[in-house]
């Protein structure tokens, strides 16, 4: 017997979505709120389409980054930081200091 407190599905192709909660031992259909986004309780957290997939969404709606964006913006800020260190570097050794004794 299938009991799991909230079920979702999602066609990739159609991009038809849906939800259901378990109320009384019977499924009843999760109303979307205004973005068109599902709350799952168990979650705690929305469930919508983003650019074609489904993607998780905070109670305030912000999307939740996949562990590739988290990664993906760890690799920019790095690369950020960085090129602010190499531009400190090169300011310092135009001012006679050695950034490497400092």
């Amino acid at each position: 017997t299938f009991r799991t407190p909230d079920y979702f599905w999602f066609d990739p192709y159609t991009l038809e979505f849906a939800g259901f909660h378990l109320v009384d031992g019977k499924y009843q259909p999760i109303e979307p709120n205004e973005q068109g986004h599902l709350w799952s309780q168990q979650l705690n957290l929305y469930l919508g389409i983003y650019h074609g997939q489904m993607r998780f969404f905070t109670p305030e709606g912000q999307v939740v980054p996949t562990p590739e964006e988290v990664a993906e913006s760890e690799h920019q800020e790095k690369e950020l930081a960085q090129t602010k260190l190499e531009r400190l570097a090169a300011k310092l050794r135009e001012l006679n200091i050695d950034p490497d004794t400092i």
